[in-house]
């Protein structure tokens, strides 16, 4: 049993404490009650899953965080660090800096038995920090990112004098993606004999789910047949059962070496009836075949 997916304002999510899941591209979220949003007895996935902002954040309040720790014990022992007045913090917080960094100008230096043992640890500390950020750096920028477009509506029309879902994809890259391989799953809502709502996912059969190359666009179908559970459901029982469609698609990207992978659900709301997508493929003059990305969305009357 699944549950259902629900919307809430950021007020209520950051009062809620739930853990929020949000594909990228998609606006269906999936709250989870006692999940934490970071878990930070796991620091590296909190690490490689952040945005970029906030990743970039973190590793600045991190460094200052470690620079003013340092700086406070620079300024404990008065007299540790030459040429650093006493409680001078903005001074020691840079001495540490340079320090951190194994950057030294000259003009302050450890004078003691104590600053040179804090400088000692601060310059190991700052060793593994640059270690830690170059490793995570590498993992950022080596995962590779999917580019497959999707188009913004599903549509139901007739294919082969058959009702057919369809969603048009299209590959987003000038390189070619190989071993292409797409899903279909509908949410649905439903009450049991016993009266309890019940959600589930159910797989909806392609008529191909793979394909050997990707270079342009490729648009997934399903008949809706005796054996879909789409069966008999117009726009007001999509509407009644919260229907949402979730779309999978994975592939080889020659140009980096890698299977990527991408999601994107539909609700209700984004599924025509009645509607077809408009031709997105010609060819030039030059006879050469032509994806016009532009037209991936574009739909046309049956």
């Amino acid at each position: 049993m699944t549950h259902p997916p629900t919307r809430k304002s950021k007020t209520a999510r950051r009062a809620s404490g739930a853990g929020l899941m949000q594909v990228r591209g998609s606006a269906f979220e999936l709250h989870k009650r006692g999940v934490a949003r970071y878990d930070f007895r796991d620091p590296y996935h909190v690490a490689v899953t952040l945005s970029w902002p906030a990743f970039i954040a973190a590793v600045f309040v991190v460094l200052g965080g470690l620079n003013l720790m340092f700086a406070g014990l620079y300024l404990a022992r008065p007299g540790a660090v030459q040429n650093l007045p006493p409680g001078d913090v903005l001074n020691a917080f840079f001495f540490s800096l340079e320090t951190l960094s194994t950057v030294g100008y000259g003009e302050m230096a450890p004078a003691t038995l104590y600053g040179h043992a804090i400088s000692a640890m601060e310059i190991v500390v700052g060793m593994a920090f640059t270690a830690i950020i170059t490793g995570l750096l590498f993992v950022r920028f080596s995962k590779p990112r999917a580019k497959i477009l999707f188009a913004d509506q599903a549509v139901i029309a007739t294919h082969n004098a058959k009702p057919t879902l369809m969603v048009r994809i299209a590959n987003g890259r000038l390189t070619m993606l190989t071993a292409a391989a797409a899903e279909i799953g509908i949410l649905l809502a439903g009450v049991t004999i016993e009266g309890q709502v019940f959600r589930q996912v159910e797989d909806l059969k392609l008529i191909r789910k793979s394909i050997p190359i990707f270079p342009l666009t490729w648009t997934l179908m399903h008949v809706i047949d005796e054996s879909s559970p789409l069966l008999g459901l117009d726009r007001e029982g999509l509407i009644a059962q919260d229907a949402r469609l979730f779309v999978s698609v994975e592939a080889m990207d020659s140009g980096v070496g890698a299977r990527v992978q991408a999601i994107k659900d539909y609700d209700h709301l984004h599924v025509q009836i009645g509607k077809r997508y408009a031709d997105a493929v010609s060819r030039d003059e030059s006879g050469r075949t032509v994806a016009d990305i532009g037209r991936l969305s574009l739909l046309e009357d049956e």
